[in-house]
């Protein structure tokens, strides 16, 4: 039997009264690419610090196979001050970084002790390249500094440096937490494809759920402190998830049918259950379990009313701002409609959050208006708006704001009872700021919000830290908001569910207003940059080509081929579709799982070979 990558056993892990998991086991074979997924504050960041080694646990086996290379991004990395960028690179390296590390130290020594063999290793390990492979890397991540010093960078591009860090070690295992933070939409998608090629094993936590689906070949989810695992994408585990929630809520229906029925019988016969039927009794104890479990289905429910929104919204009137050299509104016009629900989109550093700032007139323009309506009530979610009172209960933090808030219809709710909307319990409620996860203190700040009854919402990275149950009822919401929505967002998948346009900043106040989704921009932009490929080759080229087609003709031996290939590639996606089938089907031993996917892979790469030469031979004639 092959050892799988990483095998946890009954672990257990809490925080006082506070049980995150228990007994919880998993394990992760070679080929695999797991998504987790769990609520806000169910220890998913804890799971992956304490497989990292970087957090102990109550009970229970980590255990790794020996000699495997493991990578770890954390939520919010860290690296000694002095060091610049290209130094974090290698600060946790593999065993080129130590050889690179060997060979400056041999340099820096006098007569350079043993230099010919650390030469001739780091060719064989191709070292010299490995400082480029960074640099390139680092690029794709849009930091390009390499000297510059860590401490003069923000979160955004540390989280960047870090993903640089680990990618670059070639890990044989890759474990990430929320990879997708401060990358930009073309960041986002060049890390999905660069994961997308290569053969590492995965293990990541993510809120992006395109991320999730295209990445990702089995989701775990933990749920009431037990895992389930849906092998398959996230689509798939999306359609199986709710298969479950109905068969579990039929089972507990039935349940309850039964244990009215048996709760009659042990009311009214006391005297019969000592000599007649104790096995009747220890079963009804059973169902009564059973009988009182609540579907953990549960949902943020943000029925809060939104002010009364007249016609006139905002006007822009010929804004300007820079920054230097750095252009960020330039003669912006605009006038905000009611109802709208607008998207902001563009690559880190091109004034979207300045923007916004504009408009909650907390930054001034160089030069131009801006007229927000009378009765604009505005809603303001910002990066750095986290800033609670640590000593302060978290019910303390809502009732500061109101003790009681109107829903509309003439309905209320206490301060207590919206958090419980959103997922507080009454013993969460009445315990500290300081003790709540970073997912559940952005919950809380959305919460703080949202009660103020704003009809001019404006969200500036809303979906950072939040769950994805989270997510999935702040979108519903935001979809029936009757008000205007604002967004600034990363989130492909959310700005898909819930705009009607894109303002897209280009950079240096080059704005443009696009009238669809991202998906709808995505295509477009797509199909324009092929467009200008194809008015880019060489007119010459496509005539000689032509012409070379029409004189050739197929021989023999390629028909032959031909049709030889119609066949194999046939085959291959018959294999193909098969092993997909198998690996969603959840009944494979480790040993089959292994060989599955790794074979997974080459049936892909072989289906693409023989395509491009299929593609090559039908353009001659036959």
């Amino acid at each position: 039997m092959v050892n799988p990558y990483l095998q946890i056993d009954n672990l257990t892990k809490s925080f006082g009264d506070l049980v995150l998991f228990e007994n919880l086991s998993l394990g992760i074979a070679e080929g695999q690419r797991v998504g987790l997924i769990a609520k806000n504050g169910t220890g998913k960041t804890t799971l992956l610090n304490i497989i990292a080694g970087k957090e102990g646990y109550d009970s229970g086996n980590v255990v790794f196979r020996r000699d495997l290379k493991v990578a770890y991004l954390e939520q919010d990395p860290k690296y000694p001050a002095e060091m610049t960028v290209l130094e974090a690179c290698f600060h946790q390296g593999n065993s080129t970084v130590e050889l690179i590390k060997e060979y400056e130290r041999c340099m820096e020594t006098e007569g350079h002790p043993g230099l010919d063999e650390l030469l001739a290793r780091m060719e064989q390990e191709k070292a010299w390249e490995y400082e480029q492979k960074a640099k390139q890397i680092l690029s794709q991540l849009k930091i390009r500094n390499f000297d510059q010093a860590i401490r003069t960078l923000s979160g955004g591009q540390l989280k960047r440096v870090a993903l640089a860090n680990t990618l670059i070690t070639e890990p044989d295992l890759l474990i990430l937490d929320e990879p997708t933070n401060h990358l930009d939409l073309d960041m986002t998608e060049w890390l999905e494809e660069y994961l997308r090629r290569t053969n590492l094993s995965l293990l990541m936590v993510t809120h992006d759920r395109y991320f999730l689906d295209r990445v990702c070949s089995e989701i775990i989810e933990i749920d009431n402190r037990q895992i389930y695992q849906y092998k398959g994408n996230y689509s798939y585990y999306l359609e199986k998830r709710q298969e479950r929630v109905e068969s579990k809520n039929v089972e507990i229906e039935r349940a309850n049918n039964l244990y009215r029925t048996e709760l009659e019988w042990m009311r009214r016969m006391p005297q019969a259950r000592g000599h007649k039927a104790k096995y009747r009794e220890d079963a009804f104890y059973e169902l009564e379990k059973v009988a009182k479990q609540a579907v953990r289905n549960e949902q943020v429910k943000l029925e809060v009313k939104a002010s009364y929104i007249g016609s006139k919204i905002f006007e822009a009137d010929h804004l300007c701002k820079s920054f230097g050299d750095l252009k960020i509104l330039d003669d912006f016009s605009y006038i905000f409609s009611r109802y709208e629900k607008m998207g902001i989109v563009g690559h880190n550093g091109t004034g979207k959050s300045t923007f916004i700032k504009i408009l909650m007139g907390l930054v001034k323009p160089d030069r131009g208006t801006l007229d927000v309506g009378e009765t604009i009530r505005f809603g303001y979610y910002s990066q750095d708006g986290l800033q609670f009172d640590e000593k302060m209960k978290v019910i303390d933090v809502v009732q500061e704001i109101a003790e009681v808030i109107e829903l509309g219809n003439g309905k209320k709710l206490t301060a207590s009872q919206f958090l419980q909307h959103f997922l507080f319990t009454p013993e969460t409620q009445h315990s500290y700021v300081y003790k709540l996860s970073g997912g559940e203190r952005r919950r809380l700040y959305l919460c703080t919000v949202l009660m103020q009854n704003p009809n001019f919402l404006v969200l500036d990275e809303p979906t950072n830290d939040l769950d994805i149950i989270t997510l999935n009822v702040l979108e519903d919401y935001l979809q029936n908001f009757k008000g205007c929505v604002m967004v600034v967002s990363h989130d492909r998948y959310f700005m898909d569910k819930v705009v009607d346009h894109l303002l897209v900043f280009n950079g240096q106040a080059d704005i443009r207003d696009f009238p669809g989704n991202y998906s709808d921009y995505r295509d477009w932009k797509e199909a324009k940059e092929q467009s200008k490929k194809e008015a880019e080759k060489p007119q010459e080229e496509k005539v000689a080509r032509v012409r070379l087609n029409d004189k050739r003709k197929m021989s023999f031996k390629e028909k032959r081929e031909f049709e030889q290939l119609e066949k194999e590639i046939a085959e291959l996606e018959a294999e193909k579709a098969s092993i997909e089938e198998i690996l969603c089907g959840g009944t494979l031993t480790v040993d089959e799982l292994t060989e599955k996917s790794k074979r997974l892979p080459e049936v892909n790469q072989l289906v693409d070979e023989k395509t491009m030469r299929w593609l090559e031979l039908s353009e001659i004639e036959g």
